[in-house]
């Protein structure tokens, strides 16, 4: 396992396998340490990696707690009063293992890069977030995206879960 020296967020949150009656949940902000960096990436180090011929998915989440309210609903809807969710974040990377390092992109990699965003959206009114006037998921999802996407350049798809059975994909 690798080590990771960046300080941990927060508490501990329950997981989707929480709200789901004690089932095994693949995600919490426990694992929020799982993986960590001692060595730089090679994605990240100035070259290309080796291609190996051999394309993996990385998937890593998240979890924050955030209330919004979403303005342009039709009047009566229910998300046009205020509410909170625990929301749950998924990036997906994807590309060639470096062959020298064994892997794509260290973990701990996205975490930094996705840090200073969680840190904007975490126990936050997401309306004032700028950028985030109305907060769908899908909008979420795409300022997720955009401000994501050129530290993490291996990023394919930002999921936004608001709850256990609703989600947004983004694929930019």
């Amino acid at each position: 396992m690798r080590n990771d020296p960046a300080p941990r967020l927060g508490a501990p949150a329950l997981g989707l396998g929480d709200r789901l009656g004690g089932v095994e949940q693949p995600f919490s902000r426990d694992s929020w340490d799982d993986h960590g960096a001692e060595h730089p990436s090679p994605t990240r180090s100035g070259g290309a990696p080796s291609k190996t011929g051999h394309r993996v998915r990385l998937a890593r989440e998240f979890t924050f707690e955030a209330a919004h309210r979403l303005p342009n609903a039709p009047p009566d809807h229910k998300c046009t009063r205020l509410h909170g969710h625990s929301f749950r974040i998924e990036l997906l990377c994807e590309g060639e293992i470096d062959p020298h390092a064994g892997w794509l992109l260290d973990f701990a990699e996205i975490k930094r890069a996705f840090t200073p965003l969680y840190e904007q959206l975490d126990h936050r009114y997401l309306n004032e977030v700028a950028g985030l006037e109305n907060p769908t998921a899908e909008n979420l999802a795409r300022w997720i995206w955009t401000r994501l996407k050129p530290e993490l350049p291996l990023l394919t798809q930002v999921t936004v879960a608001e709850t256990c059975a609703a989600r947004c994909e983004f694929h930019g």
